[in-house]
């Protein structure tokens, strides 16, 4: 009888001991797994496999980007679901969770190129086989709506993924030379610099300029990416910790009192204030407005984040912009915000 109520005890310790962690860590956000996983570097006659995981890919485009990839020396893959077209999708659901998943079962394909963004990777994290990705990591690489699979992919297996161009959008010198500094021909200690802006438009406007928001030097783990996906992964198992991060963020087309609302989400969250650091990319178009008392974009940005006292930057060169360079997702990197640089202390590929 002892026995059974030392037995029943300790159940019941154990319980609630689990019970008190979920809640202190909260119960929504899924930690990141211990350990990461680096994919194999990419090389010349390697096969890029093409997935579109949101919206539809014109065939025009597509083709643009296969033969970009081949001109770097790339062989293409693709399976007909990327053409599929269901409504605004390029395929169901299923189809384009199937396309994701063997892309990554298949021993053929080297690495994973998203075709384009566009909504719609929320609807299929629920559907991969994280299982399988964690048995075959491959570079997997995309921004803007991709921004939820590059964080659920890294939570899920550990494995570090890449926030660059997707497959319209890597036609650029300066985006090329970065996905090859990253991903082809690693370097230690990689030190990641702006684009020298040249564009005397680009010069004079306000969404490319380029200033401290609080001064310092800060280092941690590389997340984020697209605000509005950010945003959409609160409350869900994939909602990012972002304590001793270095966080990434850039969005496009959204009005500084929207910019406001979804900053101000952040802020009221469990983490976002705990961040080492914060990088604003290039936010395209959301420095504009129909009201004449709004505020700009610079002037949201200063008031929400100065606040905080952690080092942040705007103007790096990421975003829905002509330049990007590429950062993998979950490597420890250094920011300087005095000269605008981005160091990253590990090889993100082996």
């Amino acid at each position: 009888m002892i026995h059974r109520r030392n037995f029943i005890t300790s159940i019941l310790t154990a319980s609630t001991s689990l019970l008190i962690s979920k809640v202190a860590s909260g119960s929504n956000s899924k930690p990141y797994i211990s350990g990461t996983l680096l994919p194999k570097r990419l090389k010349k006659g390697d096969t890029i496999g093409l997935v579109a995981p949101g919206y539809a890919i014109k065939p025009k485009i597509l083709k643009e980007a296969i033969t970009t990839l081949k001109v770097l020396g790339f062989k293409t893959f693709h399976t007909p679901r990327i053409l599929g077209n269901h409504g605004y999708f390029s395929n169901t659901d299923e189809e384009r969770a199937k396309d994701v998943n063997e892309m990554f079962a298949n021993p053929k394909v080297d690495g994973i190129l998203c075709a384009r963004g566009g909504y719609g990777s929320t609807r299929i994290m629920q559907l991969l086989d994280y299982e399988s990705i964690k048995r075959n990591p491959k570079v997997f690489v995309g921004f803007s709506d991709i921004t939820a699979l590059l964080n659920g992919i890294h939570q899920e297996t550990g494995l570090i993924t890449f926030h660059g161009p997707v497959g319209s959008t890597l036609n650029d010198p300066y985006s090329i030379a970065q996905f090859k500094k990253v991903l082809v021909d690693p370097e230690e200690q990689l030190t990641i610099q702006n684009i020298q802006l040249t564009d005397i438009e680009k010069k004079t406007d306000p969404e490319y300029e380029r200033y401290i928001i609080t001064e310092g030097t800060a280092s941690g783990k590389l997340t984020g990416g697209s605000l509005t996906l950010i945003n959409a992964l609160i409350g869900t198992p994939h909602e990012i910790d972002f304590t001793n991060a270095l966080v990434c963020i850039e969005d496009v087309e959204e009005a500084p009192y929207r910019i406001d609302r979804m900053l101000t989400q952040l802020i009221e969250g469990r983490t976002f204030t705990k961040a080492a650091g914060i990088l604003f990319g290039v936010c395209a178009g959301c420095n504009t407005s129909t009201n004449p008392y709004s505020f700009t974009l610079k002037e949201v940005l200063l008031d929400r984040i100065r606040p905080l006292g952690i080092p942040a930057v705007y103007g790096m060169s990421f975003g829905h912009v002509e330049n990007n360079f590429t950062f993998p997702i979950g490597t420890t990197a250094k920011l300087d915000t005095k000269n605008m640089t981005l160091k990253l202390l590990e090889k993100a590929v082996k």
